[in-house]
């Protein structure tokens, strides 16, 4: 008998070329994580005169949960969480060795994406006893999340179709390099709507970041011959930003604006190192990931304190703004030219 063991477990990803269809091309994540078999069973109600009832059961629906734990995000893996949650990138070049990926979320019914043009994924997880599988992967929510002096954090949730014991184990793969993100190599730009995303940068008065996506992905049940869900649709995205300010002229010009009912341009850029070829001409010399919200503030928190040092949290739900013509956008430049997998 096999025990399992901790430090022997693994999640691997496949990007799917066929939607729910794996090969046998994977790819480790570097993270932590859990795949949860999903499944209902239902125990009938019934008067049969036996105290306790009966083992009778039936499973009227499967599926599973991949849970990507909140850990360091770097440049090379996130592509991975916003191609399951939005659509399948196609990367750009520049003039410097940086690959561009850039994900716009929808506005109206011209923009709207089909399953199809979600990267959907299989997955391998387990350790040293066990290996399950699943197909079908798509992100329903992620989470992203950053404090003074530490690495930016990310986490995702794969609603997946049927889990089931994978009998051929783990593949042979190859871990990927990455760089991490760093929170403090982090800035924060606030614009009016009427002018562009990151254009007027506010320095010395971000603290801590808590971005909460809710992808408007979802897996629709149908009576179609199985017990999984049947195709997958996207219905309308929730994206809610808290952001905690030092209590100064930043935070105060920003809950006016919140009193003010005033639409807002944020932009959180993170760079990383350079590109191994530059150029001056390029746009991006350097890793970078930028996330682009329009909105309005729809709180903010009594004040409070760190140590003695006074802070406020404002929320910022984003939402379509006529005047910048903008809702929602995610990109992230490293120098991976297809994403493994």
């Amino acid at each position: 008998m096999t025990y399992g063991v901790k430090a022997l477990r693994q999640i691997q990803l496949h990007r799917e070329d066929t939607q729910g269809i794996a090969s046998t091309d994977f790819t480790p994540w570097r993270g932590t994580g859990v795949l949860e078999d999903v499944r209902e069973t239902v125990f009938p109600e019934e008067d049969i005169g036996i105290f306790g009832g009966v083992d009778r059961v039936y499973t009227p629906k499967t599926g599973g949960k991949l849970t990507l734990d909140e850990v360091e995000a770097t440049f090379e893996q996130l592509p991975h969480i916003f191609d399951a949650a939005i659509y399948a990138a196609t990367p750009t070049t520049d003039a410097s060795s940086g690959v561009i990926r850039t994900w716009t979320f929808p506005l109206v019914s011209t923009d709207a994406k089909s399953s199809t043009d979600l990267q959907t994924y299989s997955f391998k997880f387990g350790d040293n006893a066990e290996v399950e599988q699943a197909h079908f992967g798509y992100v329903s929510d992620f989470t992203i999340t950053g404090s003074a002096g530490e690495g930016l954090m990310a986490g995702a949730t794969f609603m997946t179709r049927d889990v089931s014991t994978d009998g051929n184990g783990f593949e042979t793969v190859t871990v990927p390099t990455v760089e991490e993100i760093l929170f403090s190599k982090g800035k924060l730009y606030i614009n009016a709507a009427n002018e562009s995303f990151g254009l007027t940068q506010k320095t010395g008065t971000l603290l801590s970041m808590s971005l909460n996506v809710t992808t408007g992905w979802q897996g629709i049940y149908t009576a179609d011959g199985r017990s999984d869900f049947s195709f997958i649709k996207q219905v309308q995205p929730e994206i809610v930003l808290e952001l905690t300010f030092e209590h100064d002229g930043t935070a105060q010009a920003e809950k006016a604006a919140w009193r003010a009912g005033t639409a807002r341009l944020l932009q959180l850029k993170f760079e990383g190192s350079g590109m191994t070829t530059t150029d001056a001409g390029a746009t991006y010399d350097v890793k970078t990931f930028i996330i682009n919200l329009a909105g309005k503030w729809e709180k903010f928190d009594a004040l409070d304190e760190i140590d003695g040092d006074d802070v406020v949290t404002g929320t910022f739900r984003a939402r379509y703004n006529a005047t910048a013509a903008k809702f929602a956008e995610f990109i992230v430049v490293n120098e991976v030219d297809t994403m493994p997998g």
